[in-house]
């Protein structure tokens, strides 16, 4: 079973939030290989904290930096030079799904001469997109997707959250022509009940579209 892996048009799109629910939804293990900055705590123990199920396991990080700024720099700060080779080497391959939550958006670098895209390659991952309806969004969807498809990536779709302000999402679609698997509302407060209701209601359309075309 190939992971997949959510990657955003940028930072504060809310993949940690969409990796909440997609773990959640899927009842999925989950991977944050990198993480960059974990004053406020990790990413790995904030979805932790948001999912009920009691079939996920949560897999510590390979790299885990102090400063919260692009993991090339985090980690040149260390003398750490992060090695794809060695995520391929402890990626995790459980029996049931596994999702992996990247660091920022696909062209975050991640050492001197490599970027987050590298990674989904290396590891054989299918790709769900994190959008989020902002002024802007628009172009950094657009750019995120044409990324995608110069690298032949796996796109699974969009999962577009935090929704409250313009609908941008069919356009967005429309002009990557590739699906929504729904949308994550916006609340004032994060918390597990909220997760566990997002992730009910968009469970149908994950499950079809994550492990219904799935490929080993």
């Amino acid at each position: 079973m190939r992971p997949i892996f959510i990657t955003g048009i940028g930072t504060d799109v809310g993949k940690t939030v969409a990796s909440a629910v997609v773990v959640q939804a899927l009842q999925a293990h989950y991977w944050k290989p990198i993480q960059a900055g974990f004053e406020q705590g990790t990413d790995s123990e904030t979805v932790k904290k948001l999912v009920t199920n009691s079939n996920s396991v949560f897999y510590p990080e390979v790299y885990k930096l102090v400063a919260a700024t692009s993991p090339h720099w985090a980690a040149a700060q260390e003398n750490i030079d992060i090695d794809i080779h060695k995520l391929v080497e402890q990626l995790p391959k459980p029996q049931q799904p596994l999702v992996i939550e990247g660091a920022g958006g696909l062209l975050v670098p991640v050492n001197s001469e490599e970027f987050v895209v590298d990674i989904i390659k290396a590891l054989n991952a299918r790709v769900i997109l994190v959008s989020r309806n902002y002024l802007g969004s628009i172009n950094h969807s657009l750019l995120t997707a044409q990324v995608c498809k110069q690298h032949g990536l796996d796109v699974i779709g969009w999962l577009f959250n935090d929704e409250r302000y313009i609908d941008y999402e069919a356009d967005i679609c429309r002009w990557t022509q590739l699906p929504s698997l729904g949308t994550i509302p916006y609340s004032e407060e994060l918390n597990q009940a909220f997760i566990h209701q997002t992730a009910d209601q968009l469970r149908p359309q994950l499950l079809k579209m994550c492990l219904g075309n799935d490929e080993e």
